[in-house]
Formats: structure tokens, C-alpha cells, sequence
């Protein structure tokens, strides 16, 4: 079976039997116990182990199994059945743990579509999670800035609170392809931020062009969160960018709360590739 991923060391196209994907150069990567397939060469990588850590890969599973952002996962469903045909490819760049991906998966399947999708992130603790979750999905540890997929092999393509490689995803996506672009509005999580922050200060938000996209419109989603538990609220503390830049008057505080409301808000931005 022809993969949606192509060779990281020389671009042809690999073919993904049951234990490897394989191109016909006779670069081989083995397919993992889960199912993900490593395509991140050793001189690409910044660090022995890229992006979110064990624990922040499980404290994000155990906050998104709880559907807490689940209002945001069903609008990106219903903008992923509108604007793709009957037989889409599609790539989530930055997946995580694979909630949103096996999410619009499963939508465009109940909408009658027949998509090949797949999803990289650069956090070989988070692929995993995510090849466990979808077994339907393609995962591969791969960067966002030189994706393993062929030019304009998406149709559409997702980017959620991961880093934005505006001229890469243009490349990978097909013309009129649609990216959407999820971000946090200004008062995403500002209760939690209040606890962490003697001075916090809202998100900014601001329309920006991108070569090669033009803007189709810009989606707000809104929401109310219970946190009811130390447990929840450091589960959510531990999956922000938050968690690594935080005092530790504002780390202690949080930790003292056994319940915590938090405003949600985000923007999926919608762009065609042009």
C-alpha cells in the first residue's frame, strides 16, 4: 500500500507494508508496535528527544479524553466535511496526541467521505499516543518544517496550537487546498493565567497574511470549563506553554486549588492555498 508519506532522505514515495515503510531506494523505516513510523533524520533533530515529554503527552490524552475542548473539535469537524470532496487527504501537522485527528477522521467517514489521513508531530511520546488512539490514521514523527509528504498531496490540512511553517504547508498542500489554522483567541484561559500571573495579559490576536493563502473567514468558538479537581487542573496547567515559563508563587498557588473555572476561546483561522 502507497503511503501518504514520502522517503526524509531522498522524497520518492513509500510503499508501507505491515512492519516498514519502504521507497524504492531501499531507505527502510520500521513501523513501531503502535503503528507510527519515525521519519525524523538524526541531523534534523534539535535535541535528543523534540518536543512534549511523557508526562506532558499523558496529562494532554487525560485532559482531551475528557471533552473539555470539545466544542472547538466539532466545529473543526463540521469545516473539514465542508471543504473537502469525497475522497480527501488529509494531514495534521503538529497532532499531538491525535484527538482532533482521529476526531475529523471519524466525522468525514460518518459524512460518507472516504479520507486518507495522516498526522505528524515531532514528540515521538505524543505520536505514540496518537497511533494508539486511531489505528485508521497514518503518524509519523516528522517536523512541521520539512514534512515527509510529496507537493500539494493535501487537500486539507490542520494546524492546532502547533508551530505555524506557513511556506512549508503551502508546499504540501494542493491549490485551492484549505488550511485551518486554530489559535487562541484573548482570553483563552485567563483564570488559569490569573493564578500563574501577577500580570497577566491577554493573547493577541491580529488577522496576518501568509504567501501563497488568502483568507476565507475566521471562526470563533467560546466556551466555559469546570475544573474539579487538583488532578484536572494540573492536567490542563501541564499541556500549556504556560508550564514551562511560570513562577513558582504562581506554580504553588495553582497547586493549592481543588476546583477551577476557565473561560475557553479560540480561532480557526480558514485559509485556501492560492
Amino acid at each position: 500500500m502507497e503511503s501518504l508519506f514520502r522517503c526524509p532522505l531522498c522524497g520518492a514515495a513509500l510503499a508501507r507494508t505491515e512492519r516498514s515503510c519502504v521507497c524504492p531506494a531501499g531507505h527502510c523505516f520500521d513501523i513501531a508496535r503502535e503503528g507510527y513510523v519515525y521519519l525524523l533524520p538524526v541531523n534534523r533533530k534539535h535535541s535528543a528527544a523534540p518536543g512534549d515529554d511523557p508526562g506532558m503527552a499523558a496529562a494532554r490524552r487525560d485532559f482531551l479524553s475528557r471533552d473539555y475542548y470539545r466544542p472547538l473539535l466539532d466545529a473543526l469537524c463540521a469545516l473539514a466535511v465542508d471543504h473537502t470532496g469525497a475522497e480527501p487527504a488529509v494531514l495534521d501537522a503538529g497532532c499531538g496526541e491525535g484527538y482532533y485527528t482521529s476526531g475529523i477522521y471519524r466525522a468525514l467517514c460518518a459524512a460518507g467521505k472516504r479520507p486518507r489521513m495522516a498526522g505528524t508531530d515531532i514528540s515521538k511520546a505524543v505520536v505514540r499516543l496518537a497511533a494508539r488512539r486511531e489505528k485508521a490514521v497514518e503518524f509519523a514523527v516528522a517536523s512541521s518544517y520539512r514534512l515527509p509528504l510529496a507537493d500539494g498531496a493535501a487537500d486539507l490540512l490542520l494546524n492546532c496550537f502547533s508551530p505555524l511553517a506557513a511556506e512549508e504547508f503551502r508546499r504540501v498542500l494542493r491549490r485551492d487546498g484549505c488550511f485551518l489554522y486554530v489559535v487562541p483567541s484573548a482570553m483563552h484561559l485567563w483564570e488559569l493565567k490569573e493564578t500563574l500571573y501577577d500580570e497577566p495579559y491577554p493573547n493577541e490576536e491580529r488577522l496576518t497574511p501568509y504567501p501563497g493563502f488568502v483568507y476565507e473567514t475566521v471562526v470563533p468558538v467560546e466556551g466555559q470549563i469546570e475544573l474539579r479537581s487538583q488532578e484536572e487542573i494540573h492536567a490542563l496547567f501541564q499541556m500549556t506553554p504556560y508550564y514551562w515559563k511560570t513562577p513558582r508563587a504562581g506554580a504553588e498557588r495553582l497547586a493549592k486549588l481543588d476546583r477551577l473555572s476557565v473561560q475557553t476561546g479560540f480561532r480557526i483561522h480558514v485559509f485556501r492555498a492560492v
